[in-house]
């Protein structure tokens, strides 16, 4: 049976997982920048319908296979880890790559099929599948609550980058300011990496 501890630990792992930096919020951050918040909904509910269609499609091939071998997942969250400490570097100096141009939002079908090459994207699934499948519950049960809770947190983590985009227009063209808010977000990073590792 689905308990509630485990639900409140899949949203806390979503929500986290979901609002600190990565390819797709960089890209809903420079959207929110470039085209205002309206502009940028279809490329979130791309990234949104794309990735519970990648988290289902991996809780049926890797569901099972960490249940026969559970010391894959510990393999998982030293490269999840890993991966964050990246996106933290790249984040820093990442602003001042924002322009001004001619190009277009993102539309629902690219922003979904982008989830395939998306490698954060993937570890959010595997990791998912691995250390929120529950175990005493049917697999098409356990998939469909990681799934509703996919479609509800997610919009809601990532529309916080096209919001922020949006509001920050100005304060990126300040150098000063664009590098505290590009150092904070790093830090953030960090924290979340140390939190994966040192989670039993």
């Amino acid at each position: 049976m689905i308990d509630f501890n485990l639900f409140i630990g899949l949203v806390t792992f979503y929500f986290v997982m979901y609002v600190t930096p990565g390819p797709n919020n960089a890209m809903v951050l420079t959207s929110g920048i470039k085209f205002g918040f309206s502009k940028t909904m279809p490329h979130m509910s791309g990234i949104t319908i794309g990735h519970v269609c990648q988290t289902i499609v991996v809780c049926l091939g890797f569901g099972k296979i960490f249940q026969m071998f559970p010391e894959i997942q510990n393999t998982l969250k030293i490269i999840c880890a890993l991966y964050l400490l990246y996106l933290g570097y790249k984040i820093v100096g990442s602003f001042s790559k924002i322009k001004e141009d001619s190009s277009r939002p993102l539309k629902f079908y690219e922003a979904s099929l982008f989830q395939l090459v998306n490698p954060k994207a993937w570890t959010i699934s595997t990791m998912v599948a691995s250390g929120f499948l529950p175990k005493d519950e049917k697999l098409i049960i356990s998939i469909l609550f990681i799934s509703i809770t996919a479609l509800i947190i997610c919009p809601l983590s990532i529309s916080v980058w096209a919001a922020f985009g949006t509001g920050i227009r100005n304060l990126v063209k300040n150098n000063k300011k664009k590098a505290i808010v590009e150092y904070f977000l790093a830090i953030l990073l960090l924290i979340t990496a140390i939190m994966i590792v040192i989670e039993k």
